[in-house]
């Protein structure tokens, strides 16, 4: 299929009292979004129970080895316009075809060249490809209707500030580092959490004075017991080997637990790490250097960049675990020692003829001294786990002080001027109404300062939903332009169906005129009459001609 200029329609030709739906347009979609990095799964998985797939066409794709190839060009007018030809397939392993110009990445690698070569000027690990590009792609629930929250549920604020920061061209190079701290953060404050799960610090401290106080009257009232020197000092050294059990064992405790949140953080940092073969990279940038005028940085430094910004990570990270496991062994062998002793004594103790006597204190000493350890153990975890958050707070006030600074702040407001020009006067000469783009510095519930923005009609009337995205959409690409700034040039809209006839009507007048590739898939029997034409129609579905034509097979 050949897309144009202007507007694109992907429609069903279904005849009457049949819906038009599942023939397979948002599918195509799908499938330009598979090629630009999208999930697979996408493709065959039902959207309401992402648990269930359509075996048929996962099979029809899989069995047959469907391979989808995607064209992107600078210049649909010019047939020797520079070209990215993407291929990717449905199989795993080595029969996957993830190729790029005739060159086959990994996962991690795959995205990396699709940065470098359309968004040359973003060097950073955030926003990712799939994030800066997430507003031209539009077929999922939450894009359909959200102008700016066009990524998942799960997606922070601080990601969403690091994302538009760059679309509106305000460069910030710890936009990243912010969210790594942020991170940490998260993760110390999750340990913190573990640890008060029952009590906080104070009441632990408030706890521990009352032990030891018990501890005191215990041993008092031990001490005037008629025992002869020997079963005193047995028992004394008991008490000690117990009290050193416990403390002990939490101690190895807590070392696991840091261990295990080290290695988690660990691995999925290697996830990430990109390897490529530079000799073969080298003799592609040399070509791409003889289209391409002006390439300031090689693909060698990205990927290098990359992957020193992932080693110096991961060896920030997993500095400690050496020392934590060499901690740990020593700390078993300890522990190992000290219940061999606790077992020699306690068999020396249960022979005298003392112990009767003395049952219950010692009980209660026993449980004071666990109790001690314990408590001992938790304090010094939070006392830590609080000089790490103290520190990492500190860290983000030094990013905040630069990020909110009045200089930076005013580069917002300026890039947001300019930005609103656009969105305003397309708004406008579309519906009457103007939109525009605000931005408000918050703080969330832990006192952390972020640019939050949000899109509003100037009217201060409800709107048109749908219409505000696409103005946004379009306004994003004229701005871009005009601010020399790396942009996708196409749209892909499902659903249009929900849109208003006369909105859709002067965005398709809009962008014909203008260099704008808005793709939409919408039901034919709600297409406007002024739309209704075969020169518009990429593609034609049907309950009889569906996308693959898995039945003709």
């Amino acid at each position: 299929m050949y897309f144009h200029k202007g507007i694109n329609l992907i429609v069903d030709e279904t005849n009457e009292g049949i819906t038009g739906n599942s023939v397979g347009k948002t599918t195509v979609l799908k499938l330009i979004d598979f090629c630009l990095g999208g999930n697979p799964k996408h493709i065959y998985q039902d959207g309401e129970n992402k648990k269930q797939d359509y075996k048929l066409v996962k099979d029809f794709l899989i069995d047959n080895k469907v391979l989808v190839t995607l064209v992107l060009t600078t210049d649909l007018d010019d047939e020797n316009a520079e070209q990215i030809v993407i291929q990717r397939n449905f199989l795993a392993r080595k029969e996957i075809i993830r190729r790029i110009n005739n060159e086959d990445y990994t996962e991690t690698e795959f995205e990396l060249k699709l940065l470098a070569l359309l968004f040359p000027n973003q060097t950073m690990a955030k926003p990712t490809f799939r994030q800066v590009i997430s507003h031209n792609i539009r077929w999922r629930d939450e894009s359909i209707n959200n102008t700016l929250k066009t990524l998942d549920g799960y997606t922070t604020d601080a990601e969403y500030e690091t994302l538009y920061l760059y679309l509106l061209g305000c460069e910030f190079s710890r936009g990243n580092t912010k969210q790594e701290i942020l991170a940490k953060l998260k993760q110390e404050e999750t340990y913190k959490s573990r640890l008060e799960k029952n009590q906080t610090r104070t009441a632990y401290e408030a706890t521990l004075g009352l032990i030891n106080n018990d501890i005191e009257a215990l041993n008092i009232k031990k001490s005037n017991l008629n025992i002869n020197e020997d079963f005193e000092s047995d028992l004394q050294n008991l008490n000690q080997l117990k009290y050193q059990i416990n403390k002990a064992s939490q101690e190895i405790s807590r070392l696991n637990i840091r261990r295990e949140l080290i290695e988690e953080t660990e691995a999925e940092l290697k996830t990430t790490a990109s390897s490529i073969d530079l000799q073969q990279l080298r003799l592609i940038y040399q070509q791409a250097s003889n289209q391409i005028d002006n390439l300031q940085k090689t693909f060698e430094d990205l990927v290098e960049y990359h992957n020193q910004m992932i080693s110096q990570k991961i060896d920030f990270i997993s500095k400690e675990l050496p020392v934590i496991q060499q901690d740990i062994q020593h700390k078993e062998a300890m522990l190992k020692r000290l219940l061999a002793d606790e077992k020699k004594l306690a068999i020396i103790i249960a022979k005298s003829d003392s112990f009767e006597e003395l049952e219950a204190v010692i009980i209660q000493l026993n449980e004071k001294f666990q109790k001690k350890g314990e408590y001992e153990n938790i304090i010094q975890l939070l006392t830590e786990v609080e000089s790490n958050i103290k520190e990492y707070d500190g860290q983000l006030k030094e990013i905040d002080d630069e990020l909110f600074s009045d200089s930076f702040e005013q580069t917002v407001k300026d890039q947001l001027r300019k930005f609103n020009k656009y969105f305003a006067a397309i708004s406008n000469e579309l519906y009457g109404e103007q939109y525009a783009l605000k931005y408000d510095i918050v703080t969330n519930k832990k006192g952390q300062r972020l640019y939050k923005f949000n899109a509003f009609n100037t009217n201060l009337s409800s709107g048109k939903k749908q219409g505000e995205i696409s103005c946004f959409d379009i306004a994003y690409i004229m701005f871009a332009d005009a601010e020399g700034l790396p942009t996708l040039h196409f749209l892909l809209n499902d659903k249009k169906e929900l849109m208003h006839d006369n909105q859709l009507v002067k965005i398709a007048d809009f962008v014909n005129r203008n260099n704008i590739q808005f793709v939409a898939s919408i039901l034919k029997d709600k297409l406007p009459d002024e739309l209704n034409n075969e020169d518009y129609f990429v593609v034609k579905l049907s309950d009889s001609d569906k996308l693959f034509r898995i039945e003709n097979f």
